[in-house]
């Protein structure tokens, strides 16, 4: 097998008197013929490499090698441009173009290795292109180079098979067999003998790779062999062998057909394996990505009003999950999160599913809408940004949801799976961010938004493309749940409507706002109900923030939708009493607010209700009972339910009891009663809690997948940082009398040597090469025209920089003067 030609640079100053060649010899070379829209384009596809600003071409080729800023480029190849890299991890090392395109694409005309066109030979220049751009092959199309690193990874081995299902050359598989073994080998295979193992194995791969003298010695092999090699040629190659092999493996084994891999296990060569597949290195390739169609159509306009139908339901139900956290929210587990039970209580009071339950919970979570508070008996509560919130306007408050959902890399579908450790993960507990998200979520919506309008896709085809765009390795699984929980909360936020992408939605992908494109279609509140005779109230929209405040505390929510039914009851009726509002006061709001008449039934729960509420007084004492009627006490002591209050009689109308208030109050009520809590002065106590909100809380920043994408002045400063501290590096130097310069290292010269240099410098305005360790311990290479030394630093013009800078003398590890021509 051909040696691998090392990848790092040569020495500076040799690859700045080199003179231009054909092709280039290193990646480096490659990188330095680039220009800087193309080095640009490099740094944005692959942003880890900036992690810092590279000091010059050479060490950002160095940095574009290392095995996890490549695993990471490798990761998000579409699957043409990584079978592209495969078939040259398992080609000759350079592979010239043609060779590649026989190993994707088939040979031309019908030969035994011709294949069906599927578009591969019209893509590989495409595919060939992305991995050139992201630097991870480099070479002409007559010496195609995979960067070392990238062969290693994707080249077979004993323990990690090749996604190509092709095995070991002959000269990796024989590598630690014995002279003898080899020239018996070479012998039966019909080769004449050689004299060392290294000929006889040149020999052999000689053979395997002539298509004709190949093709001569399988017509000899038995029936049985073919076989044998029919179930290992398109891979695994491996497989297990008895002690003592039938004769069609030992009649392969013997002429190198097959080769011993371990004492148990023989491994087809890859050189046969190629020759039996007609030299392709897959058996299907995968040029095109897979449309995805319009499954079906829908009017645009009725695509934008189930949208926003939906979109008005999630301002609903996130609005009604934070306050019914207001009061008393859920605590906070002990290491993080909500529990269970919490989460199921949840999702009865929203009416809907535990997931669903949890998308809306971490969705009012990353919109900053809930969080702890913080107190020692943490629980969950309602954030001070909930309350500007819900003064926004409906469809302002949905762009602030929607905006907080799509970069937002929590993801609530993994509530209830198991972690590595096979802790379940709960709501708002840790480990549920996946850094993966928002770009398969924005991917989702770009290909929706690709369909004509009002068209919805086939969940199955966007899938399949998503697979092919990213064929992710060990991630496939969890894109593919990311793509489909996208798809599901897309539709229940009110992105899309009946699976196709709104109007608003698509301002929303765009990075613009929503708002005024889903404003017209929210319906306007409204201020008034349908009273009902059966003690309902219809609510005819979403009712504006006064009325249904009021409503919500006087009546239950009995069923949802375009029209919400209110229930009220006794217990309803009395919690609009305990909040301080008096008969008259419901009276007035219902007569104010109904289209329809009162119904006299209401109008008498309302008078009996009220009739009873307060004629009970509740108290602190441990907690008494205070009435005017003894009648009444008499008859609460003689109940048997009342047993547990440990009440007794301290009067004729006052009884004591050992339950502390709270539980008196909800043990009378439970009983019929209707009593009213009273204060240490004897008035009566306001019971409703007082809306509970945590300190400033900021919303959960999304964990980013990787180093952030640089924008276009952060790519431009440092396109021009390389390019300055490559001129820097190559510059040629005047050999130093004693200490001759190292190519590559920093110059080194003593303190009074570098004083007298950088002044000569100044007095004759010329340029030097320094060598420079900043506060944090990074060298580098500069090249600077010194303008004034004095008080132990130098100031001058940074060529490098490209600005003028001040150095401090003793961070110069040395100096030295540029050559004539460079000055």
């Amino acid at each position: 097998m051909e040696a691998t030609v090392p990848e790092l640079p040569e020495p500076s100053s040799a690859a700045a008197s080199a003179t231009a060649s054909s092709a280039p010899r290193s990646l480096a070379e490659a990188l330095r013929a680039r220009d800087d829209a193309s080095l640009a384009a490099l740094l944005h596809a692959r942003p880890d490499l900036l992690g810092p600003v590279p000091g010059d071409i050479t060490q950002l080729a160095t940095r574009a090698g290392t095995r996890a800023s490549v695993v990471r480029a490798l990761d998000r190849l579409d699957r043409f441009a990584l079978q592209t890299a495969e078939a040259l991890a398992v080609a000759p090392d350079p592979c010239p173009y043609p060779v590649l395109e026989s190993l994707l694409a088939g040979e031309h005309g019908g030969g035994s290795g011709a294949r069906e066109d599927n578009g591969a030979r019209a893509e590989l220049p495409r595919a060939l292109a992305t991995l050139r751009d992201q630097a991870l092959v480099w070479g002409d199309d007559e010496r195609l180079r995979l960067v070392r690193t990238a062969r290693e990874l994707l080249a077979p081995a004993a323990g990690r098979p090749s996604p190509t299902g092709l095995g070991p050359t002959v000269a990796e598989a024989t590598s630690g067999m014995s002279p003898t073994r080899i020239q018996e080998i070479v012998a039966a295979a019909g080769l004449p003998a050689t004299h060392d193992p290294v000929s006889a194995v040149a020999a052999l791969t000689g053979l395997f790779t002539d298509p004709e003298r190949m093709s001569a010695l399988l017509d000899e092999a038995p029936a049985e062999a073919h076989q044998v090699l029919g179930r290992l040629v398109w891979g695994p190659p491996y497989g297990e062998v008895t002690p003592n092999p039938t004769p069609p493996v030992r009649w392969l084994r013997d002429r190198g057909l097959l080769l011993p891999a371990s004492a148990r296990t023989v491994v087809l060569p890859r050189e046969v394996a190629l020759h039996l597949r007609g030299g392709l290195a897959h058996r299907e390739t995968e040029p095109l990505a897979p449309a995805v169609p319009a499954d079906r159509e829908h009017r645009p306009q009725l695509v934008d009003a189930n949208a926003a139908g939906q979109a008005l339901a999630a301002l609903a139900t996130v609005e009604e999950l934070v306050k019914s956290w207001e009061h008393t929210g859920p605590p906070v587990l002990r290491a993080g999160g909500l529990s269970v039970r919490d989460l199921k209580r949840t999702a009865l009071t929203l009416d809907v599913s535990e997931p669903v339950a949890a998308f809306w919970i971490e969705l009012a979570y990353a919109a900053g809408l809930l969080a702890s508070d913080g107190e020692a008996d943490e629980r969950y509560a309602p954030t001070p940004a909930f309350d500007d919130w819900v003064e926004l306007p409906p469809a302002e408050r949905w762009s602030a949801l929607a905006g907080a959902w799509l970069p937002a890399t929590r993801t609530s579908g993994l509530v209830g799976d198991q972690d590595a450790k096979g802790r379940t993960l709960s709501a708002l507990g840790p480990d549920l961010d996946r850094s993966a998200a928002p770009e398969v979520r924005g991917r989702v919506l770009e290909l929706l938004a690709a369909l004509p309008e009002g068209g919805s896709a086939d969940p199955e085809a966007l899938l399949a493309r998503l697979d092919w765009e990213r064929p992710v390795r060990g991630a496939s699984s969890l894109r593919a749940r990311l793509a489909r929980w996208a798809l599901t909360e897309a539709e229940v936020l009110g992105v899309t409507g009946r699976g196709a992408l709104a109007a608003h939605g698509r301002a929303l992908l765009e990075h613009r706002d929503p708002a005024p494109l889903l404003a017209p279609l929210l319906p306007e509140p409204v201020d008034h109900v349908l009273l009902q005779a059966d003690l309902t109230a219809v609510a005819p929209g979403p009712l504006r923030r006064g009325v249904g405040e009021v409503l919500a505390v006087l009546a239950d929510v009995e069923s949802k939708g375009g029209a919400t039914v209110y229930r009220f009851t006794p217990g309803s009726v009395r919690r609009a009493l305990d909040s301080g509002r008096t008969a008259s006061d419901l009276h007035a709001f219902l007569a104010e607010h109904s289209i329809t008449p009162v119904p006299q039934p209401l109008a008498y729960l309302i008078d009996d209700v009220a009739r009873r509420h307060g004629h009970l007084r509740v108290g602190v004492a441990s907690s008494y009972v205070r009435c005017d009627d003894d009648g009444m006490l008499n008859e609460i002591l003689a109940d048997r339910r009342s047993a547990g209050l440990g009440l007794r009689r301290l009067a004729p109308t006052v009884l004591a009891a050992q339950a502390e208030p709270g539980a008196l109050l909800d043990g009378l009520r439970s009983m019929g009663y209707a009593p009213a809590a009273e204060s240490p002065t004897g008035d009566v106590v306001v019971t409703r809690a007082d809306a509970h909100r945590t300190p400033a809380r900021s919303a959960p920043v999304p964990v980013p997948d990787g180093p952030p994408v640089p924008d276009t002045t952060l790519l431009a400063a440092a396109v021009r940082a390389i390019r300055a501290g490559d001129l820097a590096a190559t510059a040629v130097r005047k050999e130093p009398a004693s200490t001759p310069l190292v190519p590559g290292e920093l110059p080194r010269t003593s303190a009074a040597e570098t004083l007298a240099t950088v002044q000569a410098a100044a007095l004759t305005g010329s340029a030097v090469w320094i060598g420079y360790v900043n506060a944090d311990g990074a060298a580098s290479q500069r090249v600077i025209a010194p303008v004034r030394v004095e008080g132990g630093f130098v100031t001058g013009y940074d060529h490098t920089a490209d600005e003028v800078r001040t150095y401090a003398l003793h961070r110069i590890t040395g100096v030295a003067e540029l050559a004539e021509e460079h000055l």
